[in-house]
């Protein structure tokens, strides 16, 4: 059985990273890819707890859930993205200073 601090270390590893790639992106999907492997690092936490602590099907069903979430994120984000590339011409969030034309 692997340990729980390799997840734990893993997790954090990959948390930082998509961290790094939201702070010094200057692209919003590359921002967005950021925020996603953030939420990632998060469900691998609430896995790794949840099979050393309870060990049962309760805990794959609320990673599920987050997943779902985490996925209409993505699609709201990237049918704001769409519009903002639309009106603007750029992702560039130093170039875009709001949403009215």
């Amino acid at each position: 059985m692997i340990p729980l601090s390799w997840y734990l270390i893993f997790s954090a590893a990959l948390f930082s990273i998509g961290l790094f790639g939201v702070l010094a992106r200057k692209n919003v999907i590359g921002m967005l890819m950021g925020v996603e492997l953030m939420l990632n690092a998060v469900n691998i936490n609430l896995l790794a707890f949840w099979s050393y602590l309870y060990a049962g099907v309760n805990g794959l069903v609320f990673v599920a859930i987050v997943f779902v979430a985490a996925a209409a994120e993505v699609a709201v984000g990237l049918a704001l993205i769409i519009s903002i590339y639309r009106r603007k011409r750029t992702v560039v969030p130093d170039e875009v200073d709001g949403l009215r034309g």
